[in-house]
């Protein structure tokens, strides 16, 4: 297991925030605004903190607790929208348009990715330079998959590694499933899934902006995608406590109870060397508290006429 719960932040998400907030400010940003199923707000208002910038999170009213926790106490603005993610994203564009803020949400700057890319540099060096046959990840906005095949490509262009490439295993949510159809489908894109609902909130990405670099990262690989049941992810995440992996998320679980499709149907071998990526902390994962702000309609007149003079003010 690579234990991305580990990070500053805890989760996979401190990787890609670091590296764009870094640069943001310096390319002169002072207000930096993105949408967040969760724990991307929570990294991106810790990092803007540390950097001395104003954020803006907008997240789904719906969003764990820690996570909205993690944005106030690190002083950003947390917006909570009655909408999924793909709506928190319409917000955030139109605060970016009208304000000036600088819009960091998935795919939409290139430097989240490079980020994320040092999760595939890691593997590469913690392995001695050997990749692993099969990479299993829980795929939401899925920029985990593309950052790591870009940082296999360039390894192997810098003579660090051969040719052989791991096989890319992307596993979803039954109920939030669009990577998992356009690939069962054989198309390079994948249409938004209707009403998303799922309680791994990491996965409740109805449409990901980077859908055919995900799509091409499995098929080139020779990987595959699958979805799981909600209760195949509580019931794993139960099991892997009890196997002494500690609490982990429910994203995690949903890898792992994918990792056992996977060696069941024979796409991945028992003698395989297989990375599973624990992607956040369990405790991240627990309902929204009862302080949470107040969400706002998913209205784009009301956004103008009363959440826009917030930040002209």
């Amino acid at each position: 297991m690579k234990r991305e719960s580990l990070n500053p932040t805890g989760s996979f998400k401190a990787r890609g925030m670091a590296v764009a907030v870094s640069r943001a400010v310096e390319l002169g940003s002072k207000h930096l605004v993105a949408p967040s199923a969760g724990n991307a707000g929570g990294a991106l208002a810790a990092y803007a903190a540390a950097a001395g910038v104003r954020a803006t999170v907008i997240m789904p009213s719906d969003s764990p607790a820690a996570n909205q926790v993690e944005v106030l106490v690190t002083g950003a603005d947390l917006l909570l929208l009655d909408g999924l993610i793909s709506d928190c994203g319409k917000l955030a564009r139109l605060i970016a348009e009208e304000t000036g803020a600088f819009d960091l949400s998935t795919l939409k700057e290139p430097y989240r990715v490079e980020g994320k890319k040092t999760m595939g540099l890691e593997i590469a060096e913690q392995l001695d330079w050997r990749l692993p046959d099969a990479i299993v990840y829980p795929t939401g906005g899925g920029t985990g998959v593309v950052g790591m095949w870009k940082a296999f490509a360039e390894l192997e262009s810098m003579g660090l590694v051969g040719t052989d490439r791991p096989r890319m295993f992307c596993v979803q949510a039954e109920g939030c499933a669009p990577i998992v159809r356009a690939f069962e489908e054989g198309s390079r894109f994948a249409t938004s899934w209707e009403n998303a609902s799922t309680a791994a909130s990491g996965l409740r990405v109805p449409s990901a902006v980077g859908d055919f670099l995900i799509l091409d990262a499995v098929r080139q690989s020779g990987g595959a995608a699958v979805a799981v049941p909600e209760a195949a992810m509580f019931e794993m995440q139960r099991r892997m406590g009890s196997l002494g992996l500690g609490f982990v998320s429910l994203e995690t679980a949903a890898a792992a109870a994918g990792l056992d499709a996977f060696v069941k149907s024979g796409l991945v071998g028992r003698r395989d060397t297989v990375l599973l990526f624990d992607t956040g902390a369990g405790f991240k994962s627990e309902p929204p508290p009862l302080n949470a702000p107040r969400p706002i309609p998913n209205d784009e007149a009301f956004w103008r006429e009363r959440v826009l003079p917030g930040f002209r003010a």
